[in-house]
């Protein structure tokens, strides 16, 4: 099976320079564990739950620290004809629990491993 079959084709982003405060408060709305980080039209990094954890253990003030400070930059993406295995296989070498899914350079939107993990259950389930 392909990326394209389970990823969220929603593009939830923040920018560069928008402080995280900000970018937490849009993830939390919207139910989601990541955002695409942007700057001038470019992906450039993505933000995680992570990355916010380790920001609040830092101490930093939320409502002034930019988001470019604690993202992840350059990520790693995935095409939608990316294989799920291979999907899977990235995110267990890199540690990540989210890639941005890309084609022709374009944002198509970003796969996690609770999709990979619905799409094993939904499998299993249908094979009982």
């Amino acid at each position: 099976m392909k990326v394209s079959a389970v990823y969220r084709p929603d593009v939830l982003t923040a920018g560069a320079f928008e402080d995280l405060a900000e970018a937490a408060s849009r993830m939390s709305f919207n139910e989601v564990g990541s955002l695409a980080v942007f700057d001038r039209g470019d992906l450039v990094g993505i933000i995680t739950e992570r990355d916010l954890v380790r920001a609040m253990a830092d101490g930093v003030d939320p409502e002034v620290t930019p988001v470019d400070r604690y993202m992840t930059p350059d990520p790693v993406t995935v095409d939608p004809e990316t294989d799920l295995e291979q999907a899977a296989a990235m995110m267990l070498k890199l540690g990540a629990r989210h890639l941005p899914v890309t084609e022709g350079g374009r944002v198509m939107g970003m796969i996690s491993a609770r999709d990979l993990l619905t799409d094993q259950a939904w499998n299993q389930e249908v094979l009982r």
